[in-house]
């Protein structure tokens, strides 16, 4: 059973639901916990549905309004300045470990590997 509910243990429940709600009460609330938890599968399903749906559309990246989108890329490329990658000191460090390794050495001191050759 989950959770180590044993048989005995959702008896007793029903029993202590029973005394402190009364005859009258428990078939409401049940079908108020019931109903309460269909429509919680119910919003889970559209939910995980609508996720897959913007996923799967051609084109890349979902979007609800193109305008947006391009005003917020126009932005982040502002804020960013031009996307290039931080230039790395030549034969510094092992591109297989990243181990750090001197100027003028021609083999990783960590693992071993031929580190590239230095131009000019």
């Amino acid at each position: 059973m989950p959770l180590g509910i044993q048989p005995i243990h959702i008896v007793i429940i029903i029993v202590v639901a029973f005394l402190l709600f009364g005859a009258n009460r428990l078939p409401e609330m049940g079908h108020s916990v019931g109903k309460a938890i269909s429509e919680f599968r119910k919003g889970a399903k559209e939910m995980t549905d609508s996720f897959r749906e913007e996923i799967n559309q051609p084109g890349g990246a979902p979007t609800a309004n193109p305008m947006i989108r391009s005003t917020m890329i126009s932005t982040l490329d502002a804020l960013d300045g031009p996307r290039t990658p931080p230039a790395a000191p030549a034969g510094a460090f092992c591109i297989h470990c990243g181990a750090p390794n001197l100027p003028e050495a021609c083999f990783c001191n960590s693992c071993g590997t031929k580190l590239p050759e230095k131009v000019g």
